[in-house]
């Protein structure tokens, strides 16, 4: 037995297959149970059945492709391909809604509807439905209402803690986990069930913790609106950086020595995005003003605008630079995913601040390693260029708004022969300034003099 496998394999489904979902139901095939994706994309289903990718994410086509191919990680649209399990994970998506900041939930409760004639007709037996989904407080106490209706079936709410990029070793070695459990006499018998999942996970020591419902819900969120403050917070602090001629690296690099605050999420730049910080920070803000805590979170807001001005910011810098004018200007953007090593572009920074230059009439090129294809899905007509080098030449100015390592290690003495004009704004603090004004660029960082 492979040293990740876990002693008692069990037969479990994940619902939904996006990003989180996908993942999940690989590794749980990879520690040795036999699951069954569902989603409602054919596209998606056909493509994951052939043990492919739809997405970037470093390492999950291998494990993928892998336990495709050895048959114990199947994916169907046929909830009676279900009937078997003993296990089932929610995995759906929670966007925000399109009126207001909270979460929509009608995936969660679809599946749900879709769900509950196969766990009728078990009739009685145990049944583990888990949660994995982002939710605001009091939906799992609500689910676990609608589900207790049925013999035999019980809820733990279960979240995620994913980082893109990072998302296959995250789910086999998380840094824990966490059970949001029902105050019940059997308990424990769920409980058991979940660790009987995880066990090779839990082999290896993996901090447990066992909460109720409110407490587990509310993990996910508090962590991701707490990141985003720190970002937030740095991000500010640039800004009188940049008045009072401060470096921000030098001050991020001595407030994170403080063990107390920690150096991670201080770096300053243009901001966060991608489909967890942005949603969930503004899904808290939601849920806490219907609970009556308003005043408690309205700094979230300011969190929040600090964070989508940053975008402004860039636009302010390009202008400055091009002499107040952007009509006509040729800009090459590098990187337009929300971050590297994924091609996840929900909410991302940098494409915003394209699109934005585009519509101010400036040419924008766009490259990316990673994205390109789902940029042209959505925004045909903004121009880009497969390449660096293809993307850079005859610029007037470059933005590095996405570290990937390529962007990160250019040759600023080659790039320069390559642009019409040496101008760039490092728009994540990863250059050696001063190679590249060795080099006869005129260099903006974000914080830095």
């Amino acid at each position: 037995m492979n040293e990740t496998e876990t002693a008692t394999p069990l037969k479990i489904s994940v619902i939904g297959c996006g990003y989180l979902g996908a993942v999940h139901a690989s590794a749980m095939a990879e520690i040795g149970h036999t699951v069954f994706g569902l989603d409602v994309d054919k596209e998606r289903i056909n493509t994951l059945s052939r043990g492919v990718a739809p997405f970037h994410e470093p390492g999950f086509n291998e494990v993928l492709s892998r336990n495709v191919g050895r048959g114990n990680l199947a994916f169907t649209m046929d909830y009676d391909d279900l009937a078997n399990c003993d296990v089932h994970f929610l995995a759906l998506g929670t966007p925000q809604r399109d009126e207001g900041l909270g979460a929509d939930l009608s995936y969660i409760d679809s599946a749900l509807s879709a769900l509950t004639p196969g766990l009728h007709a078990r009739g009685g037996r145990t049944t583990l439905v888990v949660g994995k989904s982002t939710v605001p407080v009091g939906t799992a106490r609500h689910i676990d209402e609608r589900l207790s209706t049925i013999p035999g079936v019980k809820l733990i709410w279960n979240p995620e803690f994913l980082r893109e990029g990072f998302a296959v070793e995250d789910t086999l070695s998380p840094d824990r986990l966490v059970y949001g459990v029902a105050d019940t006499e059997d308990a424990e018998k769920e409980i058991a069930v979940l660790d009987a999942v995880y066990e090779s996970l839990l082999d290896k020591d993996i901090p447990r913790r066992v909460y109720n419902f409110e407490s587990a819900e509310l993990v996910k969120v508090s962590a991701n609106s707490f990141l985003a403050t720190k970002i937030s917070f740095i991000n500010a602090v640039s800004e009188l950086c940049d008045i009072t001629g401060a470096d921000v690296t030098h001050v991020a690099e001595a407030i994170g020595m403080d063990d107390r605050i920690g150096s991670k999420f201080l770096r300053a730049g243009i901001g966060f995005g991608g489909g967890c910080l942005p949603k969930d920070l503004r899904g808290l803000i939601s849920r806490a003003g219907e609970l009556g805590a308003v005043d408690s979170f309205a700094f979230l807001r300011d969190i929040d605008a600090i964070n989508t001005g940053r975008r402004d910011y860039v636009l302010r810098l390009a202008r400055r630079l091009l002499g107040g004018d952007l009509e006509g200007r040729r800009i090459t953007v590098l990187g337009v995913a929300f971050k590297p090593d994924t091609d996840d572009v929900r909410d991302s920074p940098a494409l915003d601040i394209a699109l934005r230059l585009f519509a101010e009439g400036a040419h924008v090129t766009i490259t990316d390693p990673a994205s390109l294809e789902n940029v042209r899905k959505r925004y045909p007509s903004m121009r880009s260029k497969e390449s660096a080098q293809e993307a850079l030449r005859d610029a007037e100015l470059v933005l590095l708004l996405t570290e990937w390592n390529e962007y990160k290690n250019l040759d600023p003495v080659a790039t320069g022969e390559i642009v019409s004009r040496k101008a760039i704004v490092d728009g994540r603090n990863v250059l050696d300034l001063a190679r590249w004004r060795g080099a006869g660029w005129e260099t903006v960082a974000l914080g830095r003099p």
